[in-house]
């Protein structure tokens, strides 16, 4: 397939770059479209956008298709070509974008995109980016985040699994909890202590686990809307090869950073959560919901003024992805957007839930049918309740922007400096 001066390789990738004319990208892209997305897909989007689409391709069908996606490099079409991108700068991905929009087409493995990705990028060796970031853009290995355990939440540098050095490899021993999608990983980025005598936030170091090994036990927990999104993890002895450790030994807690600020982008940004938002539709939705419901004018401004914040943490996070793309690491900007977006979602979806009536309280059912027949707008309000803590609690994220924003003084810590060993946990 060839547009002006850009064509598609024979591996499917597209060949454009940096000096390809914007508008010779945009046209290589509409011609990709035409010739690539299924025409059921592309006539669902005509007609009745992402609801309609959803009605003629089903999960499993765009896990087949995703690949045709991947190869042409449009799932991260800043990254450089040799990681699975296309080497775009911003400017141009947005125009692109916005040509791909209509599709739906959200970007499988988002945990592996948004978590380990930044880390890498930031922390690892040319060797470990060339390993692993590949078959994390063409979804053949998915990821999990291994860091919150049940006495370090909130405080995660008090995590205490431990981490010992056994010639070229390291034994890994402790629990995980709350590990969204680990039932479904291959590999987690996973902090561990391998220095006890260090004050807590020194002796972390950064590992990428393979899962399918012994000594790793995932179990799942089902969550109020009856499905399966987190795991408690746990490791007896697991190995993992030094070769697999991200920045320095005791320097983890710098590298976490990385994640941890991908992490509240993407729990933050329009549309969060890989192909679907994690809670639910957006306000847009609302709109539609609201010329279907009794014209309660109270109810209606509360719609309004749900977009209108939308729109306003949109924009913000706009602000934040050009940082990113200019080469800034995502700091405690991020948090900003974090602390908004959980209470703002959650609020969307009450009000989603408001707006349908009585088919929100009862609808036909079996109960053995219950998780599949739930309504989406009463799954995402259920879901939504999440929000608030996942990606660092609210309380602890306007702790962050209290401090590294704000300038104010750190919240007292009487243990600070003292090593781990001694300090009090649960």
């Amino acid at each position: 397939m060839e547009v002006g001066a850009a064509r598609e390789t024979d591996t499917g990738r597209l060949d454009v770059d940096r000096e390809t004319p914007v508008d010779i990208v945009v046209a290589t892209v509409r011609a990709w479209i035409a010739e690539h997305v299924p025409r059921a897909w592309r006539d669902a989007a005509a007609h009745g956008g992402a609801a309609a689409i959803r009605e003629v391709r089903s999960r499993a069908d765009y896990e087949a298709w995703y690949p045709e996606f991947s190869a042409s490099g449009l799932v991260v079409p800043t990254w450089p070509v040799a990681y699975g991108g296309l080497d775009l700068t911003q400017t141009v991905a947005r125009a692109l974008e916005a040509e791909l929009r209509p599709y739906n087409l959200g970007r499988l493995n988002p945990l592996g995109l948004n978590l380990a990705a930044p880390a890498l990028f930031a922390h690892g060796t040319e060797e470990q980016r060339l390993r692993f970031l590949p078959p994390i853009v063409c979804n053949e290995e998915a990821w999990c985040q291994l860091f919150s355990e049940p006495g370090a939440g909130s405080d995660l540098a008090s995590l205490a699994t431990r981490a010992e050095r056994d010639g070229d490899e390291w034994v890994v021993t402790g629990q995980k909890v709350w590990t969204t999608w680990a039932h479904l990983a291959d590999y987690g980025v996973l902090l561990a202590r391998t220095d006890p005598d260090a004050r807590k936030h020194d002796g972390i170091t950064y590992f990428l686990l393979h899962l399918h090994q012994p000594g790793v036990d995932v179990r799942p927990l089902r969550h109020i809307g009856g499905e399966v999104d987190f795991n408690e993890v746990f490791l007896d002895q697991a190995r993992v090869p030094d070769e697999q450790r991200v920045g320095g030994v005791g320097d983890g807690w710098r590298v976490a950073k990385a994640t941890l600020s991908g992490e509240r982008q993407m729990v933050s940004g329009s549309g969060s959560g890989g192909v679907d938002r994690i809670g639910g539709s957006g306000a847009g939705h609302l709109l539609r919901l609201a010329r279907r419901a009794p014209r309660d004018p109270v109810l209606r401004q509360e719609v309004v003024r749900l977009y209108s914040e939308e729109r306003i943490r949109d924009w913000t996070n706009q602000r934040v992805r050009a940082q990113l793309k200019a080469g800034r690491a995502p700091g405690p900007e991020s948090s900003i957007g974090k602390v908004h977006q959980g209470e703002l979602n959650q609020r969307i979806q009450v009000t989603a839930t408001r707006l349908l009536g009585a088919h929100a309280m009862a609808w036909e059912s079996d109960a053995t049918e219950y998780v599949r027949t739930l309504p989406h707008e009463l799954r995402g309000m259920l879901r939504s309740r999440a929000n608030t803590i996942e990606g660092g609690t609210t309380e602890v994220n306007k702790n962050v922007v209290g401090e590294r924003v704000l300038g104010l003084p750190r919240e007292p810590d009487p243990w600070r400096g003292t090593p781990w060993r001694d300090v009090p946990r649960s």
